[in-house]
C-alpha cells in the first residue's frame, strides 16, 4: 500500500503551520523512507543527503550569486537603474510606473532575487510615484509585479534550484529565462497602461528631456550592464561554466562596489554575513528537499501521479494545462519556494515521460510560481512590500495586481503555444 498520500498531507500541514520548509521536508522524507526501508538505512540516506551534496562543488554556484547579489544592492545601482529608466519614460503618461518595471527587470538581472528586488526598489521608488500623485494601489502593484522578475531573468536562485534538482545545465536554464524575462517586462507595461484606462487614472506627463541627456542618464546603468553581459555572455560562449561564472559575478560586483566608491569594511562584513546567513537556510532547503525527493521516488507517487494525468491523455498541452492548474491551486496557500521545492521532485520525472523538454518545463514552472507571488492569501512580493511601507493595506496592494497577473496568464499561454521562444537561445 502506498502512504505517499499522508506524506503530502502531513507536509502541507506543516507548512501552514508555519514549520520552516527544509524541516518540514527532511522530516516527513526521513520518516517516509524509514517506513519503506527501515530506520538504521533511512538515517544512513539522509546522511549521505547532507554530506555528499555539502561537499559538492557544483553548489557553490548558490552561495556566490548570492554574494553577487548583495554586492549588487551595496552598490546602490538600483538607484542609478531607476533614475536612467525614468529619463527615457518620463513623457510617457504612467511613465514613474512604466520606469519602475524597467528598473525592477534590470536590478533583477544581477540581484537574482524576487523578494530583494522588490524590498529595493520599494524604497527608491514608491517615494517618487507618491510625489507625483500616484495611486498607491498603481504604485505598490508595479514593483510588487515588476520584483517577481527576479526569479526568472538570470542569474536565479530558484532555476540554480531547479537544476540541482533536475540534472539540468544551468547556463541554458539561465539562457532560456531571457526572452521571457523580456517579454515579462514589456507585458507589465502594457498592464500599467491598462490600469490607466480602466481606472481612468490621470497623472501628469513631464516633459520629453532631449536625445543628449537620455544618454547621459545611462550612464550610471553601465557598471550593471557590463556585469550582466559578462556574465551571460560568458556562459553562452563556454568561456567559463555557471559554477565560474558565479564566482566571476561575485568579483565583478565587489569591482563594482569599489568604482562607486561604496566600498568599507562594515559593509563587506554586512554582505559576507547576510550571504552566510542565507546560504546556510537555503542549503537546508535543499537538502531537505533533496531527501524529500528520495521518498517520493520510493513511495511510488511518481507512478501514480502519471497515472492520473495520464486520464488526460497523451496530449502535450492537456498534461501542462493539468499541471499549471495544480500550481495555481497550490499557490493559494504555499509560497513559491515551498511550492517548487514540494512539486519539482514529483513532476519534472513525469513531464520528461510526456516528452516535455525540462529545460523549457523548468521556466514554465518558474512562471507560473511567478503568479503565486502577487496573488492572495500568500503573495511574497506584497507582504515584502507591506513591511517595508506598513501604511499601505495588503488589499490595496493586490487589488492593483490585476492587470499584471492577467498579462502573467496570456505569457504563460504565449510560451506554452510557442516553446521555441524559450528555447531558441539555448
Amino acid at each position: 500500500m502506498d502512504y505517499w498520500p499522508v506524506g503530502m498531507a502531513v507536509v502541507s500541514v506543516l507548512l501552514l503551520m508555519g514549520v520552516p520548509i527544509a524541516f518540514a521536508l527532511a522530516g516527513v522524507g526521513l520518516v517516509g523512507v524509514a517506513s519503506i526501508i527501515g530506520w538504521t538505512p533511512a538515517f544512513a540516506l539522509l546522511g549521505s543527503v547532507f554530506f555528499d551534496n555539502g561537499r559538492d562543488y557544483s553548489l557553490s554556484v548558490l552561495p556566490l550569486f548570492l554574494m553577487m547579489g548583495n554586492f549588487v544592492v551595496q552598490s546602490g545601482v538600483a538607484d542609478d537603474l531607476y533614475k536612467s529608466a525614468y529619463a527615457w519614460l518620463r513623457h510617457r503618461k504612467g511613465g514613474l510606473a512604466t520606469a519602475t518595471v524597467v528598473a525592477c527587470g534590470a536590478f533583477s538581472s544581477v540581484s537574482g532575487s524576487s523578494m530583494a528586488t522588490a524590498a529595493t526598489m520599494t524604497r527608491i521608488a514608491l517615494p517618487s510615484m507618491r510625489k507625483y500623485g500616484y495611486p498607491d494601489e498603481l504604485s505598490t502593484a508595479s514593483i510588487a509585479a515588476g520584483g517577481t522578475l527576479g526569479i526568472l531573468i538570470p542569474p536565479s536562485v530558484i532555476l540554480v534550484f531547479y537544476g540541482i534538482m533536475t540534472q539540468q545545465d544551468i547556463g541554458k536554464l539561465f539562457l532560456a529565462g531571457i526572452i521571457p524575462g523580456i517579454i515579462g517586462i514589456i507585458g507589465y507595461m502594457i498592464a500599467v497602461r491598462l490600469s490607466l484606462t480602466f481606472r481612468k487614472i490621470d497623472l501628469p506627463v513631464e516633459e520629453k528631456l532631449p536625445l543628449g541627456e537620455r544618454i547621459r542618464a545611462l550612464k550610471g546603468t553601465a557598471g550593471a550592464l557590463l556585469l550582466f553581459t559578462f556574465i551571460m555572455g560568458g556562459i553562452y560562449l563556454g568561456v567559463f561554466t555557471p559554477t565560474e561564472s558565479a564566482g566571476m559575478g561575485a568579483g565583478g560586483a565587489l569591482l563594482l562596489v569599489i568604482l562607486q566608491r561604496r566600498f568599507s569594511f562594515n559593509s563587506m562584513l554586512i554582505v559576507l554575513y547576510d550571504t552566510m546567513k542565507t546560504t546556510a537556510m537555503m542549503f537546508f532547503i535543499l537538502f531537505g528537499a533533496l531527501t524529500f525527493t528520495n521518498y517520493v521516488n520510493m513511495s511510488g507517487m511518481t507512478r501514480d501521479i502519471q497515472s492520473f494525468l495520464g486520464l488526460f491523455g497523451d496530449s502535450r498541452i492537456a498534461f501542462i494545462l493539468a499541471i499549471l492548474a495544480i500550481y495555481l491551486v497550490l499557490g493559494c496557500v504555499l509560497e513559491s519556494l515551498s511550492m517548487i521545492m514540494l512539486t519539482v521532485p514529483v513532476f519534472y520525472p513525469i513531464a520528461a515521460a510526456h516528452g516535455v523538454d525540462l529545460i523549457w518545463f523548468g521556466i514554465f514552472v518558474v512562471m507560473v510560481t511567478e503568479i503565486s507571488y502577487i496573488t492572495p492569501p500568500v503573495g511574497m512580493n506584497a507582504f515584502v512590500l507591506r513591511s517595508v511601507v506598513p501604511d499601505v493595506r495588503l488589499g490595496t496592494i493586490f487589488r492593483g495586481l490585476g492587470p499584471f497577473v492577467l498579462m502573467d496568464v496570456i505569457r504563460i499561454g504565449l510560451l506554452t503555444a510557442v516553446p521555441s521562444l524559450v528555447l531558441l537561445l539555448t
